[in-house]
């Protein structure tokens, strides 16, 4: 049956000339697309009038700009859908897809330049808590905080995302930067920071990760490394 299948498909196919095919094409994609629809039928505008023994000028300028407009918009918009597929809708942030391909791309240049770099994984304490006792709201003005806090204690050209749910991380150059003084400016950062009916600022537990050039693991091996001490640290300081 499957094969019969196939054979009646291919014959449809050698039914329709190669012409046919593609205006079919042509109109499913002009059927989707209305913007792509008014290029093309300027760009036929402009193809017939330019055949033509006498083609009127301003026809001609008024379909271009109509074309150049449309083709603008197009752009636009296609530039808006890259940047939403990347970014966290909640914190402006990246999210897992945007971090992890910078971060694979930084990874590459900082081994090839010989840099170091620091990934910090941060997980924010009591979240759950938080959603149970004041609302889900709470929660999530308290990641927007989060992300506040974390975009003052970084550089610009440090990478942030938002992976999901309560973690956050940080891809730095280690360039001029220290570890323990970064942590305690985010600390200090984050303090500054308060929840609306919640009790005090959100707390984040924070495992730190190296890349060492003259040593390096892949991008999934650091963020192992930077979670597995992130997880040390909330116990300690689940102890303390």
């Amino acid at each position: 049956m499957q094969s019969k299948i196939q054979s009646a498909g291919m014959n449809r196919l050698k039914r329709h000339p190669k012409e046919t095919l593609q205006s079919l094409l042509s109109s499913a994609l002009r059927s989707e697309d209305k913007e792509l629809d008014q290029i093309l039928r300027a760009l036929e505008e402009i193809s017939a009038m330019a055949e033509s023994n006498a083609p009127d000028a301003d026809a001609v300028r008024d379909a271009l700009r109509r074309v150049a407009g449309c083709a603008v918009k197009q752009a636009l918009l296609d530039r808006e859908l890259r940047v939403l597929a990347i970014t966290d809708d909640l914190t402006g942030l990246y999210n897992r897809r945007g971090f992890w391909a910078s971060a694979t791309h930084q990874l590459k240049v900082a081994h090839r330049n010989a840099q170091d770099l620091l990934l910090f994984f941060c997980d924010v304490d009591d979240l759950k808590k938080t959603n149970d006792t004041y609302g889900h709201p709470a929660g999530d003005q308290a990641l927007v905080y989060v992300a506040g806090a974390l975009d003052l204690t970084f550089r610009e050209s440090d990478l942030l995302a938002r992976l999901g749910g309560d973690e956050f991380v940080v891809l730095a150059s280690e360039t001029g930067q220290n570890q323990e003084l970064i942590l305690s400016r985010l600390k200090e950062n984050l303090e500054k920071t308060s929840v609306s009916e919640s009790p005090g600022a959100p707390s984040l537990s924070v495992g730190v990760a190296r890349f060492d050039p003259k040593c390096p693991v892949s991008l999934g091996e650091l963020v192992s490394r930077a979670d597995r001490a992130m997880y040390e640290d909330k116990v300690r300081r689940r102890k303390s």
